[in-house]
């Protein structure tokens, strides 16, 4: 048994020094090229101890993040030879995404892995992360890759290890900016003022939200088809791919496209899970997310693009905004989200720097 053991450490720093010598990042640290990731050849790791790990995804699986959770998991099992298979759970079988990590990061390990918004973990006292939910940070995908491949975006992906929180983040991928739809026609930012407009229970969401002259209020992602159906609640936020996916314009038909914020997302794994893996497989982990950050980087316009057309050819009723100059000056005036930029100023304007 020391002897396997052995055998797979010396594996695991033999695929960081072929990734360091090729010109690619150390593993865990996303350069977002995966043409300097290694042949596929998996070595001994194909004899490692076989290790399920549950992943969950709050979306169905043709949505971006769907295809991309279903990615991960075909990469991970081909890298590993077999000895790691992902038990990829979509759709929100396994609860919403605030149920998912108040459970693992209360201790519960029938869940390794998942899913979650890049901004998720702001509720579980993580600082870095609030910059990534400030409305209109990004003004472009460009904006945000430039930052999510860059070594800025490791040291935010690590800050779970600094804070003590018993996961780690493993990749960033993105699913599209976030849009407002509602029951009833928007046509403009003034139309949003006296809606009831669904979010998480996040500072910053309701903070923008009534800064719009709108009123947050709290539902499950789980129950907000019935709450636009029943009324509830007049209006929400998603990306485009997740609005059609879950059949919202079913009961909300109408669009508007203001991009308030870049639905970053992130995958984490639970410190239980990745103690269950040697370090060969560990090693595997890094690089399918490695690839599977290109692979989505790759995939997210384009399908984006196509899912926008959909909709028009629906009836769906899309506005676009030419001027996002008013959307902009309401949401800069929420004291939320002004204490939240002035809280990590040189950090924030790092970000804001890194625009092409």
């Amino acid at each position: 048994m020391k002897m396997k053991k052995l055998l797979s450490a010396v594996l695991a720093l033999l695929m960081i020094m072929s990734l360091a010598a090729c010109g690619g990042q150390p593993a865990g640290q996303p350069d977002g090229d995966a043409s300097k990731a290694p042949d596929g050849n998996t070595g001994d790791v194909a004899n490692d101890p076989k290790v399920t790990l549950v992943y969950a995804e709050v979306n169905p699986e043709d949505t971006i993040v769907g295809q991309t959770g279903a990615e991960f998991k075909r990469l991970v099992e081909e890298l590993s030879g077999g000895s790691i298979e992902i038990d990829f759970r979509p759709a929100g079988v396994l609860g919403s995404e605030n149920d998912v990590l108040d459970a693992i990061i209360g201790g519960d390990d029938s869940i390794d892995m998942s899913r979650i918004s890049a901004f998720a973990l702001t509720s579980y006292e993580a600082q870095k992360s609030v910059l990534l939910s400030l409305p209109f940070t990004f003004e472009s995908r460009d904006h945000w890759w430039a930052f999510a491949n860059s070594d800025l975006a490791s040291e935010f992906l690590n800050e779970p290890q600094e804070i003590g929180l018993p996961l780690r983040g493993v990749f960033y991928g993105e699913e599209g900016f976030r849009h407002f739809f509602a029951n009833k026609p928007v046509n403009s930012i003034e139309d949003l003022k006296g809606m009831k407009i669904r979010v998480s229970n996040d500072p910053i969401m309701n903070g923008m939200v009534e800064s719009l002259g709108a009123s947050p209020t709290v539902v499950s992602f789980g129950e907000l088809y019935s709450a636009l159906n029943t009324g509830v609640c007049d209006a929400a936020e998603q990306p485009i791919a997740n609005y059609k996916s879950n059949a919202f314009p079913e009961v909300a038909n109408n669009l508007i496209l203001d991009g308030h914020t870049l639905g970053a997302i992130q995958v984490v794994i639970t410190d239980t899970a990745w103690d269950k893996l040697t370090e060969a497989q560990q090693a595997v982990i890094m690089e399918a997310g490695k690839r599977v950050q290109k692979f989505n980087q790759e995939l997210s316009q384009s399908a984006e693009d196509e899912v926008l057309q959909q909709l028009k050819d629906e009836g769906c009723n899309v506005v676009d905004v030419t001027d996002k100059g008013p959307w902009q000056e309401a949401c800069s005036s929420a004291p939320a989200i002004k204490e939240a930029i002035d809280k990590q100023a040189d950090l924030y304007q790092k970000i804001l720097d890194m625009k092409p």
